[in-house]
C-alpha cells in the first residue's frame, strides 16, 4: 500500500482541496442544501432549519478532516448523499395512503416494511456505515506513515466503535432539538433504541466490507 495509491500526502505537503472531483461534490451538496433551506423556511419547519445549521457545521468539519487526511472522492460522495437523504427524510411529504409511524407525513416516518423497517433506519445504517469508512481512512492516513496497514479485525472494531460513537453524538443533537423546539419528529426512547441498532448494523456492514475489500 503506497502513499500515492491511497491519495495520501506527507505531513509537509499541502493538499489541494478543490479538485474537479471535489468541486462537483461541493456544488451538488450546496445545491440541495439551498433548496432544503428555502423549503424549510417556507414551510416554517424550525426543526430542519436547526438541522441545516448542523449540516453547515459538519461540512466545515469534513473539510478540515479532508484537508488533513485526503478523503477519497467515493467517501465524499457517500457523505453528500447521506446529507441529501437526511434533508429529504425531514422535508419530503408522503401520500396519505402510505404507512407511517406517528403523525408527521414525511419520509422519515415512512415504513418501508410495515412495523419492521423505516426509511429512518436505512438512513441511520447507511450514514454511520459511511462514518465508519471515514474513520478507517483517517486512521489509515495517520498510521500508514509509519507502517504498512491492513484492515485487521481489531482495527475494524475500532473504526466501527468510532462510527457508533458519532451515531451517539447524533442522538445528543436530536435530544437538543427536542429541548429547543416544542414540536419535532425525533421520537421517543424506542426510536432512539432503533436508531442505535440501525447504526450498529451500518457500522458492522461497513467494517466487514472494508475488511474483505482489502
Amino acid at each position: 500500500m503506497s502513499k500515492k495509491s491511497d491519495g495520501l500526502e506527507s505531513g509537509t505537503t499541502p493538499i489541494t482541496l478543490l479538485t474537479p472531483a471535489t468541486v462537483k461534490v461541493l456544488v451538488f451538496t450546496l445545491a440541495y442544501l439551498g433548496v432544503a433551506t428555502i423549503w424549510a423556511i417556507g414551510a416554517g419547519n424550525s426543526e430542519f432549519i436547526f438541522y441545516i445549521a448542523v449540516m453547515a457545521i459538519l461540512i466545515g468539519a469534513v473539510t478540515f478532516v479532508h484537508s488533513r487526511v485526503r478523503l477519497t472522492t467515493g467517501v465524499l460522495w457517500a457523505l453528500s448523499l447521506w446529507g441529501l437523504a437526511h434533508m429529504a427524510g425531514g422535508l419530503v411529504p408522503v401520500p396519505d395512503s402510505w404507512p407511517i409511524n406517528g403523525d408527521i407525513r414525511v419520509l422519515y416516518s415512512l415504513w418501508l416494511i410495515p412495523d419492521i423497517l423505516k426509511y429512518d433506519h436505512v438512513v441511520h445504517a447507511y450514514g454511520f456505515g459511511t462514518t465508519t469508512w471515514v474513520c478507517w481512512q483517517g486512521l489509515r492516513s495517520v498510521l500508514v506513515q509509519h507502517t504498512e496497514l491492513r484492515p485487521t479485525f481489531g482495527l475494524m472494531v475500532l473504526c466501527a466503535a468510532g462510527g457508533m460513537g458519532f451515531g451517539a453524538l447524533n442522538e445528543v443533537i436530536e435530544f437538543a432539538a427536542t429541548l429547543l423546539m416544542p414540536e419535532t419528529n425525533v421520537g421517543g426512547y424506542l426510536n432512539t433504541g432503533w436508531d442505535l441498532v440501525s447504526n450498529l448494523v451500518g457500522t458492522t456492514v461497513a467494517a466487514i466490507l472494508i475488511r474483505v475489500s482489502n
